[in-house]
């Protein structure tokens, strides 16, 4: 699924108000739908839909630094969800 505009700008940057009302709605509904799911049916889902953005991304012209952008991204998200693990 994909509901953003594809542009030139920051996708860290915030998104304009128009689009995340409905974005906002949508992962509403899949934090339902994992809630009331088991894991075996959503996770292959979810699987799905993570790969084809890695492969996506793989064939997308990314410069070096912007690739590094990105994993410092992941990797401070990775961080804070860890440590939100250990706080639960």
């Amino acid at each position: 699924m994909n509901d953003s505009n594809p542009s030139d700008s920051d996708p860290t940057a915030a998104d304009e108000a128009p689009a995340r009302a409905p974005r906002y709605e949508q992962v509403v509904r899949w934090a339902e739908y994992v809630k009331d799911t088991p894991a075996a049916v959503w996770g292959p889902q979810q699987n799905a839909v993570v790969n084809g953005q890695v492969d996506s991304a793989r064939v997308a012209d990314v410069s070096a630094e912007d690739r590094k952008r990105v994993r410092a991204f992941a990797d401070a998200e990775l961080q804070r969800s860890d440590e939100r693990d250990v706080d639960d």
